[in-house]
């Protein structure tokens, strides 16, 4: 039986900037969701560890994005966006399936619901 190709593995902060890309929609850009992650779990991500994710994602064709209207706040330059791509959202599902899996049976011992 031959091995169904997947979408790259996604380390745990590829996945929480996937997850935030996806939560924000198109008001995606790295502020934002490096804004997201902390407000939603308490972790503070830099905007320039946000970028680098966005662009090793974009290298991995996993999101895509283009630059808004340029606005006086930010001294004429204009603001770039991400959405993720099919391919990043099926990573993202590969990657909480797998966590899943490695899950069951040891609720016990991290003393989950």
């Amino acid at each position: 039986m031959p091995i169904r190709p997947r979408p790259a593995s996604l380390g745990e902060f590829e996945l929480l900037v996937l997850l935030a890309t996806l939560s924000l929609g198109d008001d995606a850009y790295p502020v934002s969701i490096a804004a997201d992650i902390e407000k939603r779990i308490g972790r503070r991500a830099s905007r320039t560890s946000v970028l680098i994710t966005l662009e090793r994602l974009e290298d991995k064709e996993l999101v895509s994005s283009w630059y808004g209207d340029p606005t006086p706040q930010r001294g004429g330059r204009p603001k770039r966006y991400f959405r993720a791509k099919p391919r990043g959202v099926q990573a993202v599902r590969d990657t909480l399936e797998r966590i899943e899996t490695m899950k069951d049976g040891l609720a016990a011992v991290l003393k989950v619901k």
